[in-house]
């Protein structure tokens, strides 16, 4: 991944981070319900303890996800997004969006558990129109750093447009 001549290529990076089985899964868990225990976790997917304990521990070494611990008895532990976790999230369910896409154009079965902790309407909505006017938006971001506007500034400005149409 990393050649120090070159540097390191971000698509290998954000690869290592959310590459496995069921990472991309276990952060829209921990999303979704705000954090997650090991044992509860283990229920809910077909997956072993071992890959489990595995890939939490790897989400937690890139940063993605924090480990708390309560001592109690029994002892309590929960993982939670870090910040670096949530800023993720968008880029994960643009995949989703896509993947959904995909399988239904290849009529690939979707497994129905998938929209438990992603709301079909939430994706087939507004997902869905952000990439359906990808193009669009990266050049409305584009001229917004050409003119040094920030995102509300934009705003003000299609509102404004709107209002005068």
């Amino acid at each position: 991944m990393t050649d120090s001549n070159q540097g390191t290529n971000p698509y290998l990076y954000a690869l290592s981070c959310i590459s496995g089985k069921w990472k991309m899964s276990i952060l829209n868990h921990i999303n979704y319900y705000g954090f997650i225990r090991f044992s509860k976790t283990k229920k809910t997917f077909p997956i072993s303890e071992k890959v489990l304990s595995q890939q939490l521990k790897e989400l937690v070494a890139d940063g993605l996800v924090e480990r708390i611990q309560y001592n109690e008895i029994p002892l309590r532990v929960e993982y939670h997004l870090t910040e670096t976790g949530k800023n993720i999230i968008p880029a994960l369910d643009l995949i989703y969006v896509w993947s959904i896409h995909r399988m239904r154009e290849l009529d690939i079965e979707i497994d129905p558990d998938a929209f438990v902790v992603h709301p079909e309407d939430k994706y087939e909505g507004s997902l869905k129109k952000f990439l359906d006017h990808y193009d669009d938006i990266c050049a409305v971001m584009e001229y917004a750093n050409d003119h040094d506007l920030d995102g509300k500034e934009v705003l003000d400005i299609i509102k404004a447009h709107e209002s005068s149409n």
